[in-house]
């Protein structure tokens, strides 16, 4: 009896001991694949401060000024005015048009076989 619970103990350790061996490998290329992505996401957030320089230095004013200068005869770009501003209110929307009337929409529709007549309620005029 006593060889059978050896055994048995054996075993189980030799069982814990390969699921620790695993789980220790498992761990490990988590973690390389975690430190991957945090190098990833640096060089992506470095990427991100490059572009956000560079548009920082395409919308510089004194140089937005110049390409409206150069190409004022194409665009005609003015500075706002304050007289350029209205409220919602007085702005003409176009109405919106009523939807056409699908094709045979005047006739009735009649329901199949098996269905009870139509009530006068369900009908729309």
């Amino acid at each position: 009896m006593r060889s059978v619970l050896y055994l048995l103990t054996t075993l189980v350790v030799m069982g814990l001991a390969f699921w620790a061996y695993r789980e220790n490998y498992r761990t490990q290329a988590a973690i390389g694949e975690m430190s991957e992505i945090q190098r990833q996401i640096g060089h992506l957030r470095e990427e991100l401060g490059v572009m956000r320089a560079e548009w920082a230095f395409l919308n510089r004013p004194e140089r937005l000024r110049q390409l409206v200068n150069l190409n004022f005869d194409k665009l005609k770009l003015v500075p706002f005015g304050s007289d350029q501003f209205v409220d919602v209110g007085q702005v003409a929307f176009p109405t919106p048009k009523a939807p056409a009337p699908p094709p045979g929409a005047d006739m009735p529709i009649e329901r199949p076989a098996g269905y009870p007549p139509r009530r006068p309620q369900e009908s729309t005029p």
